[in-house]
């Protein structure tokens, strides 16, 4: 009987502990499950202040044209993978990483003075002449690039991985890079703040809202419009230059529906701030870009619970755009009732 009892209560023992195993494995998988959503968590974060910053840079170019100039510019969507193509096949040859962001820089303005060419000198409507530009830039990706359709950056130097080897053992790599693009967006947007305050940054401004008056003073619009148009494509052309060091690559097709991404953000940060100030109005649109980043990204992780798929992500831009136009349609209406019951 004292030995029946003793094996019970070893097989019982044995249970037990077998049990209180089970329950520190499952406790040990279900805290490494949850740090490794965390740790996905602060990457996603990351990626999207970083991409939302680097693709500022372009929206502040596309709300150049869009809503200072009133000039709806397709060139976007070629000068973006031609900074990016200029960087990278620079990067490949040797030069200096800075002197091909300026050179990316100075492509851009170059694609932009001739859409404005084409539309100034040639009369071709502003639309039409921004879908022939980028239509020949194309070819002329290719060509930078070498007859290439991608240019591979992962084994060479980049102003990205410069900027992590002298930061290394000080900040953590990520954090780097998203400093760094912060300040990068930072100064270039305080620099637009500034040249928006000169006799020629008020005279573009003035030059998309009457564009008559501007003529009466004596002025030259075409030379305007190609300073505007350039500096607008040469903003894109820096942001496709700092895309293709950021994802490792520079490819002709990395331009395909930036415009609709550049004008979705400027209407999210229309739609969140309200005001007629050049400070807040280039601060805002980079907010739409970070915004509407993590619109995408949220889409992008989250949307299979509903049945999205990244092909879906395009569509979703559009309706987002359709939606900001609705609200923003609804605002103007409710003014005015306003200001007409007021009137009465």
């Amino acid at each position: 009987m004292g030995e029946m009892n003793y094996s019970l209560f070893f097989i019982d023992t044995f249970l037990l502990e077998r049990t209180l195993v089970y329950i520190v494995i499952m406790q040990f998988f279900r805290r490494g499950s949850l740090q490794v959503e965390i740790i996905k968590d602060i990457t996603m974060i990351e990626g999207i202040f970083v991409e939302g910053l680097i693709y500022g840079i372009m929206v502040l170019g596309v709300f150049i044209t869009f809503r200072i100039l009133d000039f709806p510019d397709l060139t976007v969507d070629g000068s973006f993978p031609l900074g990016a193509a200029i960087m990278a096949t620079m990067i490949i040859s040797g030069y200096n990483v800075f002197f091909a962001l300026a050179a990316a820089f100075m492509g851009g303005i170059a694609a932009g003075v001739v859409t404005a060419v084409i539309h100034n000198r040639l009369k071709v409507p502003n639309l039409l002449a921004g879908i022939l530009t980028m239509t020949m830039l194309w070819s002329v990706n290719i060509r930078i690039m070498g007859n290439r359709a991608n240019l591979p950056l992962l084994k060479n130097e980049t102003i990205l991985t410069d900027i992590v080897s002298w930061t290394e053992g000080i900040i953590p790599s990520d954090y780097t890079i998203l400093i760094f693009f912060f300040f990068v967006a930072m100064a270039i947007k305080f620099s637009l703040d500034l040249f928006f305050r000169t006799d020629m940054g008020l005279t573009l401004g003035a030059l998309g809202n009457n564009e008559q008056m501007v003529i009466s003073q004596g002025v030259n619009i075409n030379v305007m419009k190609a300073i505007g148009v350039g500096l607008s494509n040469g903003l894109v052309a820096v942001s496709g230059a700092f895309a293709a060091q950021y994802q490792g690559f520079a490819d002709v097709g990395l331009g395909t529906g930036i415009v609709v991404t550049g004008l979705a953000s400027v209407m999210i940060g229309e739609f969140i701030f309200t005001s007629n100030k050049i400070v807040v109005l280039t601060f805002r649109v980079i907010i739409g870009s970070i915004i509407y980043k993590a619109i995408m990204y949220l889409g992008r992780y989250y949307g299979y619970h509903i049945g999205l798929t990244p092909n879906d992500l395009k569509l979703l831009a559009g309706l987002l755009i359709i939606a900001c136009l609705m609200i923003a349609q609804g605002k103007k209406r409710n003014y005015f009732r306003r200001w007409k019951n007021d009137q009465a």
